[in-house]
């Protein structure tokens, strides 16, 4: 080599990445027509990952330090390299660094409806939109099937190919399924969990964990929605018939005390010198008494409200009997 060309020759001394810019996974160290100097310092920073990439094949890997370059520091390099004893220096290598932060607030969502089956409404067509988040996690599936050669490649690069696998990865898990799409929809949170563990293979195909997703928002077909809705009314009523029950029992008590109710005059006929009698016939006729206590109260308490209204009894002795017979209802 003449004099003039190794003055021409330049070498890199120092190899570093300041992440210039947000939004960058990956960016290719700029060699141009330099080459490595034996002894040159590499700065990998934090939530970095710094690869020696020799003729597309992933060498030396490097996680967050500082390190000197030499046969020592790059065991991968010097065997691909043959360096035996001696480090050749200078030497041309492609030295990549990658971004493990975590990207957060990713998009998601269904440009169109997409269809899915269901095992018990049939064919589904649905819209759905959230958010998710991912980081770098093994770096050469990364490299070889996304960033590859390019100098830089960024988290928009990677986007469309993202949302295209989550939305086949959603598809093919309904297709599959053996849980109701109707039991998942009607709690988002557990939703979102069986969606992430159905699309995170995916990702790992591509070297990414997938560290968050969140269903925001589900638009499903009106029928399916008025079905969802009637379920959920369902659930928080609960036992229909007894609810009706104790709305029942209140509205007794209320009308009992009506001021224009007949308690009054009963009171003024000395009803209250038979009230053994009559509270006993009231009993009876209700199935309820001293060997009925496996009867419905509530048709007691309806029998007693009649009785107060008419001024049988006073709206003490329909009070008290009252608070008697709800103790045996709860």
């Amino acid at each position: 080599m003449g004099l003039f060309n190794l003055i021409k020759k330049q070498f890199v001394d120092v190899i570093q990445w300041t992440e210039d810019g947000a939004g960058v996974l990956a960016w290719r160290f700029p060699m141009q027509d330099e080459e490595i100097q034996n002894g040159a310092a590499l700065t990998v920073r934090e939530s970095q990952t710094a690869v020696f990439i020799n003729e597309g094949t992933v060498a030396d890997v490097f996680g967050p330090g500082q390190y000197t370059l030499n046969t020592q520091s790059l065991p991968v390099m010097t065997a691909l390299k043959n360096w035996d004893k001696l480090f050749e220096s200078p030497f041309k290598s492609d030295v990549y660094f990658f971004s493990r932060r975590e990207q957060t607030d990713q998009k998601w969502g269904t440009a169109t409806p997409i269809t899915i089956r269901d095992k018990e409404f049939g064919v589904v067509r649905l819209r759905a939109n959230g958010i998710y988040s991912y980081q770098i996690k093994d770096i050469e599936p990364f490299w070889k099937k996304l960033s590859g050669t390019t100098p830089q490649y960024t988290v928009a690069d990677i986007e469309g190919q993202l949302r295209a696998t989550i939305l086949t990865s959603m598809a093919a898990f309904f297709g599959s399924s053996n849980i109701p799409f109707l039991d998942m929809a009607a709690n988002q949170l557990k939703f979102s969990e069986t969606l992430k563990a159905a699309v995170a293979p995916a990702f790992a195909e591509f070297g990414l964990e997938l560290k968050t997703f969140f269903v925001q928002s589900i638009s499903l077909p009106e029928e399916l929605q008025a079905h969802l809705d009637k379920a959920s009314s369902m659930q928080m009523v609960g036992d229909l018939r007894r609810y009706t029950q104790f709305q029942t029992a209140d509205s007794i008590s209320i009308a009992a005390a009506n001021p224009g109710g007949l308690a009054s005059i009963g009171a003024g006929m000395g009803a209250g010198m038979a009230f053994g009698q009559v509270m006993g016939g009231a009993l009876n006729q209700s199935g309820v008494g001293a060997g009925g206590e496996g009867n419905d109260p509530f048709a007691a308490l309806e029998r007693l409200a009649d009785l107060a209204k008419r001024g049988v009894i006073t709206q003490a002795d329909f009070d008290a009997k009252k608070a008697e017979l709800l103790k045996r209802i709860q």
